[in-house]
């Protein structure tokens, strides 16, 4: 029972944690690979696995800050905007990009139920790397419809959800706004 409880424990402690309050060192591959296996754990009608993960560290932080700088100037950002945007892409020690595989043709299960085991996959992804010790924060915006950035990183039919920033959390985040209670979210349906 105290291991029960100390999971739950973690799963009420957990809390976004942008990539400002992130720091060295993020998650090795070992850490990586047990953060995907606790996705994989995600319901999923049919076993579709409708996702997949990218991880961007090392020298590809640098494409991918170049990639944001593009987006953001053909969004009509100027130059120090679109270097803003570079540097929010390093910020991270680790980014891990959330690719989704809807199969809107499938007859047994519908893309509704795919899009919740993305986000099923993405919420045990984030408490995984939470238990590990890592703070994570998922981020999107308009640069995941960008036509470089989704060709950069989805293939045929595949849909970029966004990111999740991985690292050392060095501050936690002040927290803007109480989030609503139990009660608020929780109701008897009428018999």
């Amino acid at each position: 029972m105290a291991d029960r409880t100390a999971l739950l424990a973690a799963l009420l402690s957990r809390q976004s944690v942008g990539a400002k309050h992130l720091a060295d060192p993020g998650p090795d591959a070992t850490q990586l690979r047990l953060m995907a296996d606790a996705a994989l754990h995600a319901p999923d009608h049919a076993g579709l696995v409708p996702f997949r993960f990218a991880v961007v560290r090392g020298a590809a932080r640098e494409r991918l800050a170049q990639l944001f700088a593009q987006a953001a100037r053909d969004a009509g950002k100027s130059e120090p905007e679109a270097q803003i945007d570079a540097e929010r892409a390093q910020r991270a020690p680790i980014t891990v990009a959330v690719i989704a595989r809807i199969d809107l043709g499938h007859t047994l299960v519908p893309s509704h139920e795919q899009w919740a085991c993305v986000g099923g996959a993405l919420t045990n992804f984030l408490n995984a790397a939470h238990a590990l010790g890592f703070g994570g924060k998922m981020l999107s915006g308009a640069k995941v419809r960008h036509p470089a950035v989704q060709q950069a990183f989805c293939e045929s039919g595949e849909t970029l959800v966004g990111w999740i920033a991985l690292g050392t959390p060095v501050k936690s985040p002040s927290r803007g706004g109480s989030k609503p209670g139990a009660a608020d979210v929780l109701t008897d349906w009428p018999a």
